[in-house]
């Protein structure tokens, strides 16, 4: 359990010798020692949670995460971000107002449903109780629309499905909401059909558990040309990825890899050059039990992946390192390092061009 531990301390002390930030430390280490220019990862922050942990009858989002606008700078995004959780955060806390039974609701919620409500979660995030997929996504949208905002245009979704949370093995099938299940290849329609009915969805994270190797390439030959279709716990280890070479089982666009125990800094450096090799992305993540230790922040952007997942805006451990990368930009920029052209990279799937927004001011 010490290797990961001694390796990131060994290239902390490197960088404190050298008088060099911890992710120039790690970018020279990647790029042989050249100096290079750097772009900060795209944001991947969690909303809302609508998983098995909430007290909703909706099983499927364990987070539905927001991705802001690739031409925003991550503080653009982080603030559009924190003033859609303030929305967010005020319609969980405030009693809907008394209104006439109708068959489905505003929220495409059915009639008698019950009112969300929430908590905060150790993602970061309210976890909230819904009972349909449309709700949280409705919710989403109704408040992007309020404050100006269009999803699939100013910003784009992604799901954490984390299809083996949902897996009930005694029935062999998905328990996608309380007592609806599904098999594999019916999970693949239910998802086709949530990219038609939400195109600004461009990323699936986990859609099944890593056993369906089937179910994974159907979904990336159907969907994988619109979203990213992205393997997390799915994925198999670090280490094994590298004694194995093949990133491809299974069938994805990309990868979420993290700094866990036995992850040395070369390992991080090695397996990053391997997943662009194969033309897939690389999604940083933070680990389960969070402390308030920002490095991570420091190894994404030296390693130059290309979307970093922190969790939401709440809860000191996670700030910390939404504050890291809010310093890290200012340091690029002040040094004249920030390669923005990269920072640019489409949003979407398949080269489609996206409209250049400014953060509206609310």
């Amino acid at each position: 359990m010490a290797i990961g531990a001694v390796s990131l301390a060994v290239a902390k002390a490197c960088a404190m010798l050298l008088n060099k930030p911890l992710y120039l430390n790690i970018a020279l280490l990647k790029h042989n020692q050249e100096q290079p220019m750097l772009f900060m990862p795209l944001l991947m922050v969690s909303l809302v949670s609508c998983g098995k942990s909430s007290s909703g009858k909706l099983n499927l989002m364990k987070e539905v995460i927001c991705i802001p606008h690739p031409e925003l700078t991550t503080r653009q995004g982080v603030e559009m971000l924190m003033e859609i959780q303030k929305r967010i955060n005020k319609i969980i806390e405030l009693p809907s107002p008394p209104k006439a039974e109708t068959k489905k609701g505003h929220d495409g919620s059915k009639r008698g449903q019950q009112q969300i409500t929430g908590k905060m979660s150790h993602l970061g995030c309210l976890t909230i109780n819904c009972d349909t997929i449309e709700q949280p996504l409705l919710l989403i949208q109704e408040i992007c629309a309020n404050l100006g905002l269009e999803l699939g245009t100013n910003l784009h979704l992604a799901i954490n499905c984390a299809g083996h949370e949902l897996m009930d093995y005694s029935k062999g099938k998905y328990e996608v909401i309380m007592g609806t299940y599904k098999n594999a290849a019916e999970m693949v329609d239910l998802y086709v059909d949530l990219i038609n009915k939400y195109p600004s969805i461009i990323a699936l994270i986990d859609p099944f558990r890593k056993e369906d190797s089937e179910q994974w390439d159907s979904i990336y030959h159907t969907l994988g040309s619109r979203c990213y279709i992205i393997a997390g716990t799915a994925s198999k280890s670090i280490s094994k990825l590298l004694e194995q070479g093949n990133i491809s089982i299974p069938k994805s666009n990309g990868l979420i890899i993290k700094h866990t125990n036995q992850t040395t800094m070369s390992d991080l450096v090695e397996i990053t050059n391997l997943i662009d090799s194969k033309k897939h992305i690389t999604v940083f993540g933070s680990t389960e039990g969070e402390s308030s230790d920002d490095s991570l922040v420091d190894l994404a952007v030296g390693l130059g992946v290309r979307f970093i997942k922190l969790g939401g805006l709440s809860r000191g451990e996670r700030v910390t390192k939404y504050n890291r990368l809010l310093t890290i930009e200012e340091e690029l920029v002040q040094n004249g390092t920030l390669d923005t052209s990269s920072s640019s990279c489409d949003a979407g799937i398949g080269g489609q061009e996206q409209e250049t927004m400014t953060l509206v001011k609310v």
